[in-house]
């Protein structure tokens, strides 16, 4: 029989992992953390985040991580997408850390030619960002199996407790961020933070590539 203590700890398990799994530095924490300091459509960004991180969980609990492991050429076509696409965001945050005179924390302007970046490209970066990142399947692989091991229906409750994670993580990540702005008011802070994305994107785009 199935207990409330034997809910809240799936619960509990569900909200460590996810945390586990997407508290890291990589190329959708880098952008939603720039986001934030910028103060540029940050609500559409994390509802983004979190709700394909929902999609996900709830297709990992499904059972849909088993299929992607049984796929492994769409993980590989995903790897090289994935790869080209972080390559060329870290190349252009290069170019922005080598021009830190023109950065600005304010709403009204931006570094790229005095214009603010328009919704529809913060949301098309953000999903490009999660979705053509292979190793969010191979995460969700490993929380539906986690999620299946769990039984019925403490795996949904396990699922609830990971949407939860994601929700905290990328809510605190994002309004968060503000409170950075006064140290982000300095055109050298932000040479290194969009140096360190540069880095942080390159690296990973070429670890995807080589297959590491």
């Amino acid at each position: 029989m199935v207990t409330y203590t034997d809910f809240l700890h799936s619960a509990g398990l569900g909200l460590a992992t996810g945390l586990a799994l997407i508290v890291a530095i990589g190329a959708q924490n880098a952008f939603v953390l720039r986001q934030g300091i910028r103060g540029e459509h940050i609500v559409q960004v994390v509802a983004v985040c979190a709700l394909s991180d929902a999609v996900l969980i709830a297709a990992g609990v499904l059972g849909t991580g088993a299929l992607i492991t049984a796929a492994p050429a769409a993980v590989v076509v995903l790897r090289y997408v994935g790869a080209a696409f972080l390559v060329t965001y870290g190349t252009m945050a290069a170019r922005r850390a080598l021009r830190p005179q023109t950065l600005t924390t304010s709403n009204e302007s931006t570094h790229d030619g005095g214009a603010k970046r328009g919704v529809a490209a913060a949301v098309t970066t953000v999903l490009a960002l999660t979705w053509l990142n292979p190793h969010v399947y191979l995460d969700i692989a490993l929380l539906g199996s986690i999620a299946s091991a769990q039984g019925t229906p403490l795996q949904w409750w396990f699922g609830a407790g990971a949407m939860l994670g994601s929700i905290l993580w990328f809510c605190s990540l994002g309004f968060g961020a503000r409170f950075l702005r006064g140290f982000f008011a300095k055109p050298l802070s932000w040479r290194f933070l969009d140096g360190g994305i540069a880095v942080t994107m390159v690296a990973l785009g070429a670890g995807l590539a080589l297959g590491t």
